[in-house]
């Protein structure tokens, strides 16, 4: 650990102490019936962890978190990018207007974290298991144990360590609701067959049930196309050779990145693409990846169900 990161957790460590005792004395003051819930402890991925106080800072260090937080209302002092954009999530950056940036999803600067003094942070095991000690030791860190399809759990928890887990659960029922009315609106959403492309450095990624997209397809009560899949559970990739494998009644496609280095380009001019069935039939949408793959959030499904209430129309 360099001198810098070390002053840089003390300093923060002397921060919380002086969060703590502020919002100790608000409480008792009954200033804030509203924080009367903290401190809590809070059991996650990584064990337990304390919240001494209602948190003020909170830094996140994933897309999902980043949705999480804004969605309940809360706006991060500090978050990280993707690794093929300097910017946050399009769909999130006018929320986020402000927040610092703390380094990429792959690489978080952790002398930037302590620099802003959270009182909490919030990621997953998946991306960053093996900096958690070096985060607790800056702030309360709570970790959800996955991503992807389990979201909702994910927001749950979001919620509890901010002390909105009411506000959470309100929001996903409205959430359901949407779906369950986007759904019966289609008449028998069971009856069409909904593949997935996504096209990520050379590759063509189809997602399973197993996936954040597939939650919300599911939801809707829509069919998924679904391919074997292998080390991952939640997509099978495919080479550009094996596009005629994603042949459903509708396709929804998106680039990670520039269309250019992520294939999809190619795929576009290349000759198996008109011989998909949802390309014949005009029901191959391009849909943003930033809201239907990458976010994983609330606030990205809810959009996704404003795109696909106008898709399924069409």
């Amino acid at each position: 650990m360099s001198r810098r990161l070390a002053a840089l957790l003390a300093a923060a460590a002397l921060g919380l102490a002086g969060c703590g005792g502020a919002a100790e004395s608000q409480e008792a003051a009954g200033s804030d019936s509203a924080d009367a819930a903290f401190p809590r402890t809070v059991e996650h991925a990584m064990g337990t962890t304390e919240i001494p106080a209602r948190p003020e800072r909170v830094v996140v260090l994933d897309t999902g978190e980043l949705d999480s937080a804004l969605a309940l209302g809360v706006t991060p002092v500090g978050a990280v990018t993707t690794d093929v954009a300097e910017g946050f999530l399009s769909y999130l950056a006018e929320d986020a207007d402000g927040v610092e940036v703390v380094g990429t999803i792959a690489e978080p600067n952790l002398e930037a974290i302590a620099a802003l003094q959270p009182d909490l942070i919030l990621s997953n095991k998946v991306r960053h298991e093996d900096i958690y000690d070096q985060l607790a030791q800056i702030a309360p860190t709570v970790f959800a144990e996955r991503v992807g399809a389990v979201w909702k759990d994910n927001f749950r928890l979001a919620g509890e360590a901010l002390g909105l887990e009411d506000e959470a659960e309100r929001a996903l029922d409205d959430y359901e609701q949407r779906a369950a009315e986007l759904g019966a609106s289609v008449g028998d959403p069971s009856a069409t067959t909904v593949g997935t492309a996504r096209f990520v450095g050379g590759t063509i990624r189809v997602y399973s049930a197993a996936s954040f997209i597939g939650t919300v397809l599911a939801d809707i009560g829509l069919t998924q196309l679904e391919l074997p899949t292998a080390d991952v559970p939640t997509f099978t990739e495919l080479s550009p050779e094996e596009l005629t494998r994603i042949d459903a009644d509708v396709v929804l496609y998106s680039s990670y990145g520039a269309d250019d280095e992520s294939g999809l380009a190619g795929a576009l001019a290349g000759p198996l693409w008109p011989r998909l069935t949802a390309v014949q039939e005009g029901r191959a949408y391009a849909v943003e990846d930033d809201v239907f793959f990458t976010g994983i959030g609330l606030t990205a499904a809810n959009l996704q169900l404003d795109a696909l209430e106008d898709l399924l129309a069409g």
